[in-house]
């Protein structure tokens, strides 16, 4: 199932890399499935030398996102963190819901927030003004292109991500706002 899931994930990222710019599908869904799905393959990779601790908030209403290119934002940036730490550390992915934000001017009821935090050396001082440009990677075998797809796949749901990131503590902070179908900017319910 597992080799399925991804398989369908790097098809979807091919399709969007070599496509058309045209967003995938967006269904009302499970955050917490799609950052399972993230834990799997993270744990299938690099065993229990990774710690992958979970903080979900189980009152999270399901998103009206694409779910692959949530995995794989969620994917990205986890697998950054694992890199980091040369896959030996831990990784708290936290779910929460925030009231009342603004996003690039537009002001939502809820969003949801989704923080992947671990415990490496940090991200170097000269990346951090780049860290979200094609082709800026710390590791010499990156193509820098994580990052920056991972920025691109939240903008198209109107939403943000950004980072905080010291020695022993970086955490990324992704943003997505409750949308509606019909005119993007509605709040789906509120729970």
């Amino acid at each position: 199932d597992l080799i399925i899931s991804q398989s369908d994930r790097l098809r979807y990222l091919v399709d969007r890399l070599l496509g058309p710019t045209k967003r995938g599908e967006s269904k009302l869904t499970n955050i917490h499935e799609v950052l399972e799905r993230v834990v799997r393959t993270l744990t299938y990779e690099y065993g229990e030398s990774l710690k992958l601790t979970r903080d979900y908030d189980p009152s999270l209403p399901d998103i009206r996102v694409v779910p692959e290119a949530c995995e794989q934002v969620f994917l990205n940036i986890a697998q950054n963190a694992a890199q980091a730490m040369s896959g030996a550390g831990t990784i708290v992915i936290k779910t929460r819901v925030e009231h009342q934000l603004t996003l690039f001017g537009l002001r939502y009821r809820q969003c949801a927030v989704v923080t992947v935090t671990d415990n490496g050396p940090g991200i170097p001082a000269e990346l951090r003004d780049t860290l979200f440009y094609p082709l800026i990677s710390g590791r010499a075998e990156g193509t820098g292109l994580g990052l920056s797809l991972a920025q691109n796949l939240v903008h198209q749901h109107k939403g943000k991500i950004e980072f905080d990131s010291s020695p022993g503590k970086t955490r990324f902070s992704v943003y997505l706002p409750y949308l509606t179908a019909d005119n993007g900017n509605e709040v789906i319910d509120d729970h």
